[in-house]
């Protein structure tokens, strides 16, 4: 492939990644509400899917520091949303739950989301959502290769 065909490619690549994820984030933000940022909501679904876990968990797997954790998990455990359970063995470790109220508001705006992804996939064939997830969790493990340092 030419260099000029690679360029336009990238370009290409840059430009609709851009505007995807800028109107999915708008689209999901109005499904939440007011009452969560996007980040906030992440959190509440990993915590429902997960169970207990501990803030240097959820640091590990959205890829950010420690500090940005605890301002996100400070801010749901104001509003409610999430308990802190201090390890009986080892009281530096503390466990993160949703509490009935979070479970209640992850619910209610899953339901939303769900709703709203159902309206898009509904306008691609079987073949064709088939074909794009093999190959968005394709570009996952390639962008984590590089990431990690594994591919050059």
């Amino acid at each position: 492939m030419s260099e000029e065909n690679i360029k336009d490619l990238v370009d290409r690549y840059i430009a609709v990644s851009f505007s995807v994820m800028n109107k999915a984030e708008t689209l999901v933000k109005e499904q939440i509400g007011s009452d969560l940022t996007n980040d906030q909501h992440y959190m509440l679904r990993y915590i429902n899917q997960a169970g207990p876990c501990t803030s240097s968990e959820l640091a590990e797997v959205f890829q950010v520091k420690k500090s940005a954790i605890t301002a996100i998990i400070t801010r749901l455990w104001e509003k409610g949303l999430v308990q802190r359970t201090r390890d009986e063995n080892d009281r530096r470790i503390v466990y993160l739950t949703l509490t009935d109220k979070g479970k209640e508001m992850y619910v209610k705006t899953e339901e939303r989301i769900q709703k709203l992804v159902e309206k898009i996939i509904k306008k691609f064939g079987d073949l064709e959502i088939k074909q794009f997830l093999e190959i968005y969790e394709k570009l996952n493990g390639v962008l984590t290769e590089i990431k990690d340092g594994e591919l050059e």
